[in-house]
């Protein structure tokens, strides 16, 4: 494994986690262009996030923007990230408790659930389970995440984790950056699954309301998963070369 450089940046495990998410999610192909963000709060107020026009496959730890979730003259900075970005982020950390990671994406299969008239996505496969009475779903879309919008998506979570914003996309929060990840990486597993599934035109065997909470239970009977995870994605980075964590 490569050895990694710490600049003299505060927050660098942090920063080093996100690079590494975002490296990973463009390989993955779950990103949109340059339109996408991802951030973690580093205390009660601020947060790290992708700068503008960044590609994910380029980000490095060094550059993430260190934001203010409750001064909106953040936005106004010469090195501050899109406005939707500060936005939306910014409301969901203020305003979501646990929400210490939020991940942002159009990522396909979720995105294309998220525009179905039903958008729940069911407890079909076991990767399904992990994510059963934990999703709120956001009906009432009202344009790119501004203002009022921004507000009103953060409060569309109702107590649960993940959002699935209806016409939009996928919001994943977690308490760190690999627990957060791993949920992005296993939702849109399990929407795949479920969209191949409907594409058939066969009957579903939807687990019941019972087996689906006690697999649910049993995702989290295993806690280092999601550290692991994201450490075996950072040493194929590393003995790739990659610069993210520069």
């Amino acid at each position: 494994m490569a050895t990694v450089l710490r600049p003299n940046i505060e927050h660098w495990h942090e920063r080093v986690d996100l690079a590494a998410a975002f490296r990973w999610t463009a390989r993955l192909d779950l990103h949109e262009g340059v339109s996408n963000h991802f951030s973690v709060a580093v205390d009660d107020r601020h947060f790290l996030i992708n700068p503008k026009n960044r590609h994910f496959s380029r980000i490095k730890a060094s550059e993430l923007v260190l934001c203010d979730a409750y001064d909106a003259r953040t936005a106004d900075r010469p090195d501050a990230p899109e406005r939707t970005a500060w936005a939306l982020h910014g409301a969901i950390h203020r305003n979501v408790p646990g929400a210490a990671c939020v991940l942002h994406v159009h990522s396909p299969y979720a995105t294309a659930l998220a525009c179905l008239e039903d958008s729940t996505l069911p407890p079909l496969d076991q990767n399904a389970t992990r994510f059963f009475e934990r999703v709120a779903v956001d009906e009432a879309y009202g344009g790119m995440g501004l203002g009022d919008e921004a507000e009103r998506c953060s409060l569309a979570f109702g107590g649960r984790p993940h959002l699935l914003m209806g016409n939009h996309g996928l919001m994943i929060t977690g308490p760190t950056v690999p627990l957060a990840f791993d949920e992005l990486y296993y939702f849109e597993r399990a929407a795949r699954t479920y969209l191949t599934a409907l594409a058939t035109g066969r009957p579903l065997r939807i687990l019941s309301d019972e087996v689906a909470r006690t697999t649910r239970g049993e995702w989290f009977e295993q806690p280092d998963q999601a550290e692991n995870h994201l450490a075996e994605l950072k040493a194929i980075l590393d003995e790739e070369g990659s610069d993210y964590a520069s």
